[in-house]
Protein backbone atom coordinates (compact mmCIF):
# COMPACT_ATOMS: atom_id res chain seq x y z
CA UNK A 1 0.00 0.00 0.00
CA UNK A 2 1.13 3.09 -1.14
CA UNK A 3 1.90 5.97 1.16
CA UNK A 4 0.32 9.39 0.91
CA UNK A 5 1.77 12.39 0.93
CA UNK A 6 -0.49 13.64 4.61
CA UNK A 7 0.89 10.54 5.99
CA UNK A 8 3.91 11.06 5.61
CA UNK A 9 3.54 14.56 6.66
CA UNK A 10 2.16 12.96 10.49
CA UNK A 11 5.05 10.38 10.59
CA UNK A 12 7.45 13.23 9.71
CA UNK A 13 5.84 15.30 12.39
CA UNK A 14 5.53 12.94 14.84
CA UNK A 15 9.20 11.70 14.64
CA UNK A 16 10.42 15.67 14.82
CA UNK A 17 8.46 16.12 17.96
CA UNK A 18 9.67 12.83 19.59
CA UNK A 19 13.26 13.91 18.44
CA UNK A 20 12.19 17.45 20.24
CA UNK A 21 11.26 16.40 23.28
CA UNK A 22 13.94 14.05 24.02
CA UNK A 23 16.44 16.28 23.72
CA UNK A 24 14.39 18.59 25.85
CA UNK A 25 14.35 15.61 28.56
CA UNK A 26 18.00 14.87 27.74
CA UNK A 27 18.80 19.03 28.32
CA UNK A 28 16.08 18.83 31.68
CA UNK A 29 18.24 16.14 33.12
CA UNK A 30 21.69 17.40 32.61
CA UNK A 31 20.33 20.47 34.87
CA UNK A 32 17.88 19.31 37.10
CA UNK A 33 19.79 16.54 38.18
CA UNK A 34 23.31 17.74 39.23
CA UNK A 35 21.64 21.06 40.60
CA UNK A 36 19.77 18.70 43.14
CA UNK A 37 23.11 17.03 43.90
CA UNK A 38 25.28 20.11 44.10
CA UNK A 39 22.47 22.30 46.24
CA UNK A 40 22.56 19.18 48.78
CA UNK A 41 26.15 19.64 48.81
CA UNK A 42 26.31 22.74 49.94
CA UNK A 43 23.61 22.08 52.38
CA UNK A 44 25.77 19.40 54.44
CA UNK A 45 26.53 22.26 57.22
CA UNK A 46 22.62 22.57 57.95
CA UNK A 47 22.35 18.57 57.72
CA UNK A 48 24.38 18.82 60.53
CA UNK A 49 22.96 21.03 62.38
CA UNK A 50 19.55 20.82 61.68
CA UNK A 51 18.89 17.45 60.10
CA UNK A 52 14.87 18.08 59.87
CA UNK A 53 15.53 21.10 58.11
CA UNK A 54 17.80 19.87 55.79
CA UNK A 55 15.52 16.45 55.18
CA UNK A 56 12.29 19.09 54.56
CA UNK A 57 14.11 20.91 52.06
CA UNK A 58 15.56 18.20 50.31
CA UNK A 59 12.11 16.59 49.60
CA UNK A 60 10.65 19.53 48.35
CA UNK A 61 13.78 19.16 46.01
CA UNK A 62 12.90 15.73 45.48
CA UNK A 63 9.06 16.80 44.45
CA UNK A 64 9.96 19.25 42.01
CA UNK A 65 12.25 17.06 40.23
CA UNK A 66 9.09 14.36 40.38
CA UNK A 67 7.73 17.33 38.65
CA UNK A 68 9.49 17.51 35.53
CA UNK A 69 9.04 13.85 35.01
CA UNK A 70 5.22 14.51 35.00
CA UNK A 71 5.15 17.26 32.98
CA UNK A 72 6.81 15.50 30.11
CA UNK A 73 3.56 13.26 29.99
CA UNK A 74 1.27 16.25 31.34
CA UNK A 75 1.97 18.42 27.83
CA UNK A 76 2.08 15.40 25.60
CA UNK A 77 -1.87 15.05 26.84
CA UNK A 78 -1.16 12.14 28.99
CA UNK A 79 -3.62 12.65 32.10
CA UNK A 80 -5.01 11.19 34.69
CA UNK A 81 -8.73 10.36 35.96
CA UNK A 82 -9.06 9.19 39.96
CA UNK A 83 -12.05 6.89 40.90
CA UNK A 84 -12.41 5.35 44.72
CA UNK A 85 -11.47 7.08 48.39
CA UNK A 86 -9.93 10.11 48.38
CA UNK A 87 -6.60 9.67 49.32
CA UNK A 88 -6.05 13.43 50.09
CA UNK A 89 -7.97 12.81 53.19
CA UNK A 90 -5.31 10.53 54.47
CA UNK A 91 -2.30 12.68 52.81
CA UNK A 92 -0.75 13.74 56.61
CA UNK A 93 -0.45 10.00 58.03
CA UNK A 94 1.57 7.18 57.18
CA UNK A 95 0.93 4.92 54.87
CA UNK A 96 2.08 1.90 52.44
CA UNK A 97 0.49 2.22 48.52
CA UNK A 98 0.36 -1.23 46.71
CA UNK A 99 -0.01 -0.78 43.21
CA UNK A 100 -0.38 -3.18 40.36
CA UNK A 101 2.49 -3.29 38.30
CA UNK A 102 2.29 -2.91 33.66
CA UNK A 103 5.11 -1.15 32.38
CA UNK A 104 7.64 1.29 33.27
CA UNK A 105 5.15 4.43 32.74
CA UNK A 106 3.25 2.95 36.23
CA UNK A 107 6.10 5.07 38.02
CA UNK A 108 5.60 7.67 36.08
CA UNK A 109 1.72 7.51 36.42
CA UNK A 110 2.07 7.72 40.03
CA UNK A 111 4.73 10.80 39.95
CA UNK A 112 1.80 12.86 38.08
CA UNK A 113 -1.44 11.91 40.31
CA UNK A 114 0.52 12.28 43.88
CA UNK A 115 1.99 15.59 43.25
CA UNK A 116 -1.69 17.48 44.07
CA UNK A 117 -1.43 15.34 47.75
CA UNK A 118 -0.42 17.59 49.64
CA UNK A 119 3.34 16.68 51.35
CA UNK A 120 3.09 12.84 50.24
CA UNK A 121 5.51 13.31 47.65
CA UNK A 122 8.21 14.90 49.13
CA UNK A 123 7.86 12.31 52.16
CA UNK A 124 7.43 9.11 50.26
CA UNK A 125 10.01 6.50 50.13
CA UNK A 126 10.23 4.24 47.12
CA UNK A 127 10.66 0.40 46.94
CA UNK A 128 12.05 -0.20 43.20
CA UNK A 129 14.18 -2.92 41.66
CA UNK A 130 17.88 -2.45 41.51
CA UNK A 131 18.37 -1.68 37.84
CA UNK A 132 16.71 1.48 38.43
CA UNK A 133 19.89 2.58 40.62
CA UNK A 134 22.05 2.73 37.63
CA UNK A 135 19.62 4.78 35.57
CA UNK A 136 19.78 8.96 35.14
CA UNK A 137 17.51 9.32 38.62
CA UNK A 138 18.87 6.33 40.55
CA UNK A 139 21.69 9.08 42.40
CA UNK A 140 18.43 11.13 42.93
CA UNK A 141 16.87 8.07 44.57
CA UNK A 142 19.83 7.14 46.29
CA UNK A 143 20.26 10.46 47.94
CA UNK A 144 16.92 10.56 48.78
CA UNK A 145 16.16 6.90 50.32
CA UNK A 146 14.20 5.06 48.37
CA UNK A 147 15.58 0.80 48.70
CA UNK A 148 16.54 -0.75 45.73
CA UNK A 149 15.51 -4.52 46.06
CA UNK A 150 17.19 -7.58 44.37
CA UNK A 151 14.79 -10.02 42.22
CA UNK A 152 15.09 -13.39 42.66
CA UNK A 153 14.93 -16.59 44.97
CA UNK A 154 18.50 -16.53 45.93
CA UNK A 155 18.72 -13.29 47.39
CA UNK A 156 15.04 -13.29 48.34
CA UNK A 157 16.12 -13.50 52.53
CA UNK A 158 18.98 -11.23 52.18
CA UNK A 159 17.00 -8.20 50.81
CA UNK A 160 14.52 -8.37 53.08
CA UNK A 161 16.82 -8.24 55.97
CA UNK A 162 18.70 -5.18 54.52
CA UNK A 163 14.98 -3.13 53.61
CA UNK A 164 14.34 -3.77 57.19
CA UNK A 165 17.41 -2.24 58.09
CA UNK A 166 17.26 0.45 55.49
CA UNK A 167 13.54 1.11 57.25
CA UNK A 168 15.08 1.56 60.18
CA UNK A 169 18.04 3.59 59.92
CA UNK A 170 16.17 6.23 57.29
CA UNK A 171 12.24 5.95 57.23
CA UNK A 172 11.60 7.75 60.66
CA UNK A 173 15.04 9.79 60.63
CA UNK A 174 14.19 11.50 57.44
CA UNK A 175 10.41 12.08 58.04
CA UNK A 176 9.04 9.38 55.40
CA UNK A 177 5.49 9.23 55.63
CA UNK A 178 4.32 7.08 52.29
CA UNK A 179 6.53 3.93 51.36
CA UNK A 180 5.27 3.26 47.75
CA UNK A 181 6.01 -0.75 46.54
CA UNK A 182 4.94 -2.97 43.61
CA UNK A 183 4.10 -6.09 45.35
CA UNK A 184 3.77 -8.83 42.26
CA UNK A 185 7.45 -8.13 42.04
CA UNK A 186 7.69 -7.55 38.10
CA UNK A 187 5.81 -6.83 35.11
CA UNK A 188 2.19 -7.85 34.25
CA UNK A 189 4.02 -9.33 31.02
CA UNK A 190 6.69 -11.04 32.38
CA UNK A 191 4.80 -12.67 35.62
CA UNK A 192 2.15 -13.43 34.42
CA UNK A 193 2.82 -17.05 33.03
CA UNK A 194 4.62 -17.82 36.09
CA UNK A 195 1.87 -16.50 38.39
CA UNK A 196 -1.21 -18.53 36.61
CA UNK A 197 1.11 -21.56 36.77
CA UNK A 198 1.41 -21.42 40.82
CA UNK A 199 -2.13 -20.65 41.07
CA UNK A 200 -2.99 -23.38 39.31
CA UNK A 201 -0.74 -25.51 41.05
CA UNK A 202 -2.39 -24.43 44.39
CA UNK A 203 -5.66 -24.11 43.68
CA UNK A 204 -5.67 -20.42 43.25
CA UNK A 205 -8.02 -17.95 41.08
CA UNK A 206 -7.15 -17.93 37.80
CA UNK A 207 -5.62 -13.75 37.03
CA UNK A 208 -5.36 -12.43 33.68
CA UNK A 209 -4.99 -8.38 34.66
CA UNK A 210 -2.60 -8.86 37.62
CA UNK A 211 -0.03 -11.71 39.25
CA UNK A 212 -0.61 -12.97 42.61
CA UNK A 213 1.62 -10.96 45.18
CA UNK A 214 4.17 -11.45 47.14
CA UNK A 215 4.52 -11.69 50.86
CA UNK A 216 7.84 -10.58 51.51
CA UNK A 217 8.48 -6.99 51.46
CA UNK A 218 4.87 -6.01 52.68
CA UNK A 219 5.12 -8.21 55.62
CA UNK A 220 8.77 -6.93 56.78
CA UNK A 221 7.20 -2.62 56.35
CA UNK A 222 4.34 -3.56 58.09
CA UNK A 223 6.39 -5.55 60.94
CA UNK A 224 8.55 -2.23 61.34
CA UNK A 225 6.39 0.80 60.59
CA UNK A 226 3.32 -0.42 62.56
CA UNK A 227 3.03 1.22 65.77
CA UNK A 228 3.27 -1.58 68.34
CA UNK A 229 -0.46 -1.51 70.67
CA UNK A 230 -1.87 -1.79 74.00
CA UNK A 231 -5.27 -2.05 74.80
CA UNK A 232 -5.90 -0.50 71.72
CA UNK A 233 -3.67 2.78 72.40
CA UNK A 234 0.08 2.95 70.87
CA UNK A 235 2.67 1.64 73.24
CA UNK A 236 4.62 3.83 75.08
CA UNK A 237 4.95 6.02 78.99
CA UNK A 238 2.63 9.03 79.10
CA UNK A 239 0.35 10.82 76.71
CA UNK A 240 2.96 13.56 75.90
CA UNK A 241 6.10 10.89 74.80
CA UNK A 242 3.09 9.31 72.98
CA UNK A 243 1.40 12.84 71.30
CA UNK A 244 5.85 13.41 70.26
CA UNK A 245 6.30 10.09 68.72
CA UNK A 246 5.37 9.05 64.93
CA UNK A 247 1.97 7.22 65.14
CA UNK A 248 3.20 4.58 63.11
CA UNK A 249 1.89 3.35 59.76
CA UNK A 250 -1.68 4.09 59.76
CA UNK A 251 -3.29 2.88 56.31
CA UNK A 252 -2.84 0.68 53.25
CA UNK A 253 -3.97 2.19 50.27
CA UNK A 254 -4.90 -0.18 47.71
CA UNK A 255 -4.35 1.05 43.99
CA UNK A 256 -5.18 -0.12 40.94
CA UNK A 257 -3.74 1.48 37.64
CA UNK A 258 -5.52 0.88 34.75
CA UNK A 259 -5.10 2.02 31.05
CA UNK A 260 -7.26 2.12 28.22
CA UNK A 261 -7.59 -1.11 25.88
CA UNK A 262 -5.06 -2.70 28.29
CA UNK A 263 -2.40 -0.91 26.39
CA UNK A 264 0.22 0.18 29.06
CA UNK A 265 2.43 3.58 29.11
CA UNK A 266 6.09 2.82 29.18
CA UNK A 267 8.67 5.63 30.35
CA UNK A 268 9.89 5.81 26.06
CA UNK A 269 6.40 6.81 25.35
CA UNK A 270 6.28 9.10 28.15
CA UNK A 271 9.62 11.10 27.02
CA UNK A 272 8.95 10.77 23.28
CA UNK A 273 5.29 11.40 23.33
CA UNK A 274 3.95 9.59 19.95
CA UNK A 275 1.07 7.87 21.17
CA UNK A 276 -2.30 10.16 21.30
CA UNK A 277 -3.22 11.87 24.06
CA UNK A 278 -4.52 9.13 26.89
CA UNK A 279 -6.31 9.07 30.42
CA UNK A 280 -4.88 6.49 32.78
CA UNK A 281 -7.39 5.89 35.62
CA UNK A 282 -6.24 5.23 39.10
CA UNK A 283 -8.48 3.50 41.51
CA UNK A 284 -8.11 3.59 45.44
CA UNK A 285 -8.96 1.88 48.45
CA UNK A 286 -8.16 2.51 51.72
CA UNK A 287 -8.06 0.24 54.86
CA UNK A 288 -6.97 0.90 58.32
CA UNK A 289 -3.75 -0.90 59.23
CA UNK A 290 -5.59 -2.18 62.27
CA UNK A 291 -7.81 -4.74 59.52
CA UNK A 292 -4.48 -5.78 58.24
CA UNK A 293 -3.58 -9.18 59.40
CA UNK A 294 0.05 -9.17 61.35
CA UNK A 295 0.09 -13.38 60.63
CA UNK A 296 1.88 -14.66 57.40
CA UNK A 297 -0.92 -16.68 56.50
CA UNK A 298 -3.56 -14.28 57.26
CA UNK A 299 -1.22 -11.79 55.62
CA UNK A 300 -1.05 -13.65 52.34
CA UNK A 301 -4.29 -14.33 52.20
CA UNK A 302 -5.34 -11.03 52.56
CA UNK A 303 -2.83 -9.82 50.20
CA UNK A 304 -4.23 -12.16 47.97
CA UNK A 305 -7.95 -10.95 48.18
CA UNK A 306 -6.58 -7.93 47.53
CA UNK A 307 -5.33 -8.44 43.84
CA UNK A 308 -8.34 -10.76 42.83
CA UNK A 309 -10.20 -7.78 43.78
CA UNK A 310 -7.89 -5.72 41.52
CA UNK A 311 -8.62 -8.81 39.11
CA UNK A 312 -12.32 -7.68 39.13
CA UNK A 313 -12.05 -4.07 38.82
CA UNK A 314 -9.52 -4.33 35.82
CA UNK A 315 -11.87 -6.80 34.09
CA UNK A 316 -14.74 -4.29 34.77
CA UNK A 317 -13.04 -1.37 33.60
CA UNK A 318 -11.65 -3.12 30.25
CA UNK A 319 -15.55 -4.13 29.57
CA UNK A 320 -16.74 -0.32 30.57
CA UNK A 321 -14.39 2.02 30.40
CA UNK A 322 -15.36 2.84 33.64
CA UNK A 323 -14.60 1.35 37.44
CA UNK A 324 -17.66 -0.08 39.40
CA UNK A 325 -18.95 2.46 41.93
CA UNK A 326 -17.83 2.17 45.83
CA UNK A 327 -20.14 -0.13 47.98
CA UNK A 328 -23.26 1.96 49.30
CA UNK A 329 -22.98 4.17 45.97
CA UNK A 330 -24.71 4.14 42.78
CA UNK A 331 -23.00 5.54 40.70
CA UNK A 332 -19.04 5.43 40.21
CA UNK A 333 -17.68 8.86 40.80
CA UNK A 334 -14.10 9.92 38.87
CA UNK A 335 -11.92 13.02 39.81
CA UNK A 336 -10.12 14.44 36.99
CA UNK A 337 -6.27 15.23 38.51
CA UNK A 338 -4.51 18.25 37.39
CA UNK A 339 -1.66 19.93 36.97
CA UNK A 340 -1.06 23.81 36.98
CA UNK A 341 0.78 25.00 33.91
CA UNK A 342 2.35 27.98 34.98
CA UNK A 343 3.58 25.68 38.60
CA UNK A 344 5.35 23.29 36.02
CA UNK A 345 6.86 26.37 33.48
CA UNK A 346 8.34 27.57 37.09
CA UNK A 347 9.56 24.79 38.70
CA UNK A 348 11.11 24.15 34.98
CA UNK A 349 12.68 27.68 34.82
CA UNK A 350 14.11 27.58 37.79
CA UNK A 351 15.87 24.11 36.86
CA UNK A 352 17.43 25.64 34.14
CA UNK A 353 18.60 28.65 35.61
CA UNK A 354 20.09 26.76 38.74
CA UNK A 355 21.88 24.44 36.05
CA UNK A 356 23.33 28.15 34.45
CA UNK A 357 24.17 29.38 38.07
CA UNK A 358 26.28 26.07 38.63
CA UNK A 359 27.92 26.42 35.37
CA UNK A 360 28.72 29.79 36.07
CA UNK A 361 30.00 29.18 39.44
CA UNK A 362 32.38 26.23 37.91
CA UNK A 363 33.48 28.47 35.27
CA UNK A 364 34.72 31.02 37.85
CA UNK A 365 36.45 28.75 39.90
CA UNK A 366 38.27 27.15 36.76
CA UNK A 367 39.43 30.58 35.85
CA UNK A 368 40.79 31.06 38.59
CA UNK A 369 42.90 28.01 39.43
CA UNK A 370 43.56 27.29 35.69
Amino acid sequence: MAVTLEQARRVGCTCLKALLRFAFMVANNLVAIPSYVLYLIVLQPLRVLDSKSFWYIEGVLFKWLLAMVASWGWWAGYTVMEWGDDIKAVSEDEAMVLVNHQATGDVCTLMMCLQDKGTVVRQMMWLMDHIFKYTNFGIVSLIHGDFFIRQGRAHRDQQLVLLKEHLEKYYRSRNRKWIVLFPEGGFLRKRRETSQAFAKKNNLPFLKHVTLPRLGATQVILNTLVAPQENGTPAGRDAAVKESKSKGLQWVIDTTIAYPKGEPIDIQTWILGYRQPTVTHVHYRIFPVKDVPAEPEALTHWLYERFIEKEDLLTHFYKTGAFPPLQGQTKAISREMTLSNLWLVGIQSLAFLSGGMWYCIFQYFYHCLF
